[in-house]
C-alpha cells in the first residue's frame, strides 16, 4: 500500500518532529491535537527547525515552504478522513491511547493502518483496543524524530504482513534505518536505554556520585554523547517513569524496578528540560545541576 497522506495524532515533541519528517518526506500531513493551544506551537517548532536546516544548506528556502503548506492542524478527529495511515504519538498510558482509538473509530475506515509511537506498550493489546488488530503496528521514532535516522518497528501478534511491509516502506520514504522489534515490553533500545538511566539514578539516589560526576563519567568514561541524567532529563522524567512502570510489571523483575528518587522528581513535577527543572536547572545557563 502506497502512502500519500498521513495523519498525526498528538501535537507534542514526538507529533510535530514526525509530522516535520513526513513533510519533507513529500507527504500531506495532518496534524491533530484536542488543545489548540499546542497546533500552533507545533507548526512554529516545526518552521523554526526547518529555517534551521535552511540555513545549514540542508534544505532549500522553496522545499520549506511547501513542506508547510502540505500541513494542515485540526483539533477534530474528523479532518483525518482520507489518511491512509494514522500515527498515534500521545503520551504514554494506555488509557489515553485507547481512548484515542475509540474515538477514531467512527472516522476512519477500516482499511485504514493505524501505527503507535509508543516507546514500551504492548502493540498486541493496543491492537486489540484499536479495534483493528491486523491493521494496527508500532512505529517507535526517536527524538529529534528529524535527525535521528532509526524507527523501531513492532508487530503485534495480528498484525498483517501487508500492515509491515507499508509501515517499512513508509518509513523508508522518510528516510530512516528500521530496526524490527519483538512484541516485547519496550522493545530494543528502551529496554537497554532505561535501564541503565534508571540506574543511574540509583547511584545518585545512594550517594555514590554527584550529578555532575555521573554525567561526566559516562560521557568521557564510556565515550557517550550525553550523560545518563541530561538524557533522561532530554526524554523527559514522566516519560521515563512510565517506561520503567510498563517494563517492571510486563517482565516482573526487580531490576526494572523505578529509583524512588525518579517518582519523587516526577511527583514534584521536575519532568525535566520541558519543565524547566529536572537533574538540572534550566532556568540559568548553562544549565545547573539540582544535586
Amino acid at each position: 500500500m502506497s502512502i500519500s497522506r498521513v495523519g498525526v495524532i498528538g501535537a507534542g515533541l514526538m507529533g510535530n518532529g514526525i509530522a516535520h519528517a513526513a513533510l519533507l518526506a513529500g507527504l500531506e500531513v495532518t496534524l491533530v491535537d484536542m488543545f489548540e493551544a499546542a497546533l500552533p506551537k507545533a507548526v512554529a517548532t516545526m518552521t523554526k527547525n526547518m529555517e534551521r536546516q535552511v540555513t545549514r544548506g540542508a534544505l532549500a528556502a522553496q522545499d520549506s515552504a511547501d513542506a508547510l503548506a502540505r500541513l494542515t492542524t485540526s483539533t477534530d478527529y474528523a479532518s483525518l478522513t482520507g489518511a491512509e495511515l494514522v500515527i498515534e504519538a500521545a503520551p504514554e498510558r494506555e488509557a489515553v491511547k485507547a481512548a484515542i482509538y475509540k474515538a477514531l473509530e467512527p472516522v476512519i475506515g477500516p482499511e485504514v493502518i493505524l501505527a503507535s509511537n509508543t516507546s514500551s506498550i504492548s502493540i498486541t493489546r493496543l491492537g486489540a483496543l484499536s479495534g483493528r488488530a491486523d491493521r494496527f503496528i508500532g512505529m517507535h521514532f526517536f527524538n529529534p524524530v528529524p535527525m535521528m535516522r532509526l524507527v523501531e518497528i513492532i508487530r503485534g501478534i495480528a498484525t498483517s504482513e501487508e500492515t509491515y511491509a507499508t509501515a517499512c516502506a513508509l518509513a523508508k520514504k522518510l528516510g530512516k534505518t528500521i530496526a524490527t522489534a519483538e512484541d516485547s515490553p519496550s522493545f530494543i533500545v528502551n529496554r537497554i536505554l532505561c535501564p541503565m538511566v534508571n540506574e543511574a539514578i540509583f547511584v545518585l539516589h545512594e550517594g555514590t556520585g554527584t550529578v555532575a560526576s555521573i554525567d561526566a563519567g559516562m560521557k568521557l568514561g564510556a565515550n557517550h554523547p550525553m550523560g545518563p541524567l541530561e538524557l533522561a532529563d532530554f526524554v523527559g522524567l514522566d516519560t521515563l517513569l512510565e517506561v520503567m512502570r510498563v517494563m517492571h510489571a510486563g517482565l516482573g523483575e526487580d531490576k526494572y524496578r523505578p529509583c524512588p528518587l525518579l517518582v519523587k522528581y516526577v511527583d514534584a513535577g521536575w519532568f525535566g528540560r520541558k519543565s524547566g527543572r529536572g537533574f538540572y536547572d534550566y532556568s540559568v545557563t548553562p544549565p545547573r545541576p539540582t544535586l
